[in-house]
């Protein structure tokens, strides 16, 4: 049965009980109606634009939420600080982790990882002569592989943010980002010239913590695979 908040916001994992590292910003709003229709509801600062804690309460005692930026959900999953997660398919490809397990597509957050350049470059160039090629990404795995499959070498510039000034600033020939509607790519006079992978969110387990605690993290992925058929 599920119990009113605790009084601690903070508390230590209790025995047998579990913590979910969940991203913040578009995807988490995304996510919110998806978890309520598992019958998961945080505490009331989870939501709070202005809160400035990371770990919260939810009505279910043994299990505790965690808010993080994107990329890190996996690495808090893969590590064990977190048993279970949400976060990007581009995530999973970037990173790889063999500890982590994705028993389920959210279906939300839909986007693509893809290769875009400068428009006034498209007609005037030919990929299959390239032997190197200078990317700026956040994706240097994705992106190596992409081109490696190739047969041309990724001279990888590693950005965080900002991507689409790379090759107008003389960084990069080309860039590898994650593409929802275009419309920045376009405002900066890029064109998308190939999809590497379709994205979507996806629910992430640690694969000790699924065979130590199957009962529990087996319970969460099968009302969360309720709440998307439902």
């Amino acid at each position: 049965m599920d119990l009113p908040f605790p009084d601690l916001a903070t508390r230590p994992r209790a025995e047998g009980g579990l913590v979910m590292a969940l991203p913040k910003g578009r995807i988490l709003k995304q996510l919110s109606p998806l978890l309520a229709r598992a019958g998961l509801e945080p505490e009331p600062d989870f939501t709070s634009e202005s809160s400035r804690k990371l770990r919260f309460t939810t009505n279910h005692p043994n299990l505790d939420l965690i808010r993080v930026r994107s990329f890190d959900v996996a690495t808090f999953v893969a590590f064990g600080a977190a048993q279970i997660g949400v976060c990007g398919a581009d995530v999973l490809m970037e990173h790889d982790f063999p500890e982590i397990y994705a028993p389920l597509d959210l279906r939300i957050g839909a986007c693509r990882v893809s290769v875009a350049e400068p428009a006034e470059m498209v007609a005037g160039e030919d990929p299959s002569r390239w032997s190197t090629v200078t990317v700026a990404t956040k994706y240097p795995r994705i992106a190596a592989r992409h081109f490696a499959a190739r047969g041309i070498q990724a001279e990888v510039v590693h950005l965080n943010g900002a991507m689409e000034l790379a090759p107008a600033m003389g960084l990069s020939r080309l860039i590898v980002d994650l593409v929802q509607t275009g419309a920045t790519l376009a405002a900066n006079g890029l064109v998308e010239t190939e999809v590497i992978a379709p994205v979507t969110s996806r629910l992430i387990v640690n694969r000790t913590a699924l065979k130590t605690e199957p009962e529990a993290i087996g319970a969460w992925i099968a009302r969360l695979r309720a709440a998307l058929d439902g």
